[in-house]
């Protein structure tokens, strides 16, 4: 039964020995992490572009990330996924090489290609009927907003136009993670602690609390806040420019 998703089979039961992760690596007090305040917040949609920057390179540097308002929204749910012989779209739970591990993730995922749209599209899930009407425009919109961002920051390290978007952002990839209600969540994970491996990551919290920073030798939880993106600068980014933090995120 544990080769499906969690959602399918998580209701009325214990939490199963493949998800219980060892003491040492359990969340122990991070259930109860206090909400930060001062979680950098950027609009970009103010005219100043040199308090853009600023904004945006005074958050890397103290956080790796900050968040961002964007009016965008949706709340439909994946549950099934078209054939794919390229494996360009996957629904699984835990992570992707579940068969290997020895302890599961607490959560389902669907990862797939956004670009260019016309050609992945049709891997996309066909249900919710609407998943592709609603998620089509979305992925086109934060795609733009990332290469904004990374324009942005371009501009502050003052190095050539399009440098982060040419080539390095031209893949993005959709991630939906979904958490379902755990009967012991002090046993288990939904998300290990980690750096991301892309050159930048817009995750759109909704009203679900978890995501948390490591600042300072402690960790501190992010606030979601409503219309807003997370903008976290990814591990590559960090190595490439040498003056962004390098945080772990869970």
């Amino acid at each position: 039964m544990e080769d499906l998703l969690v959602s399918s089979w998580c209701r009325d039961r214990a939490v199963p020995e493949t998800y219980i992760f060892p003491p040492e690596q359990r969340p122990g007090k991070l259930i109860d992490v206090p909400v930060g305040n001062n979680i950098p917040v950027v609009d970009l949609g103010v005219h100043d572009q040199t308090q853009i920057i600023q904004q945006i390179f005074k958050a890397s540097q103290d956080f790796g990330f900050f968040q961002e308002f964007h009016a965008m929204s949706g709340k439909d749910k994946t549950i099934e996924c078209s054939k794919d012989p390229n494996k360009s779209c996957s629904v699984y739970t835990g992570r992707q090489n579940y068969a290997k591990e020895k302890f599961h993730l607490w959560r389902d995922g669907l990862l797939h290609l956004c670009n260019p749209q016309e050609k992945y599209i049709q891997f996309w899930p066909e249900k919710p009927t609407r998943y592709r009407e609603v998620v089509g425009p979305y992925t086109t919109e934060v795609r733009k907003l990332g290469f904004r961002i990374l324009e942005f920051i371009s501009q502050g390290l003052e190095i050539s136009h399009g440098h982060f978007s040419s080539g390095l952002a031209e893949n993005p990839r959709l991630l939906v993670n979904h958490y379902p209600p755990c009967p012991d969540p002090s046993l288990t994970l939904g998300q290990g602690k980690h750096r991301d491996p892309s050159i930048i990551n817009i995750l759109l919290q909704s009203e679900v609390y978890g995501l948390q920073v490591f600042k300072d030798e402690e960790w501190i939880g992010v606030k979601p806040i409503p219309y807003a993106f997370v903008v976290n600068i990814g591990y590559p980014l960090q190595v490439r420019t040498y003056i962004f933090t390098s945080s772990q995120y869970i």
